[in-house]
């Protein structure tokens, strides 16, 4: 659920860039900072949801599970 929401509040703010292309203001001072404002929500966005993918193993290398104690040493006699 989480990695969903992430993705869908990622997609948002390049939409919201787009706009701002197809209206023209990006030449204006105001469009410059609109658009870095929704680009970096969306790079924090897609942060979260790459952190979400790599943590429920859906991408990178899955790490051998190490046990969490030692087994007891055996005694030579």
């Amino acid at each position: 659920m989480m990695l969903a929401l992430s993705l869908a509040l990622a997609i948002l703010p390049l939409l919201g860039v787009v706009w701002t292309l197809m209206n023209g203001m990006i030449t204006t001072v105001d469009g410059l900072f609109m658009s870095l404002i929704l680009l970096t929500l969306s790079g924090i966005f897609m942060l979260n949801a790459y952190w979400e993918m790599r943590d429920s193993g859906m991408i990178g290398k899955k790490k051998a599970v190490v046990p969490a104690t030692k087994p007891p040493a055996v005694k030579a006699s």
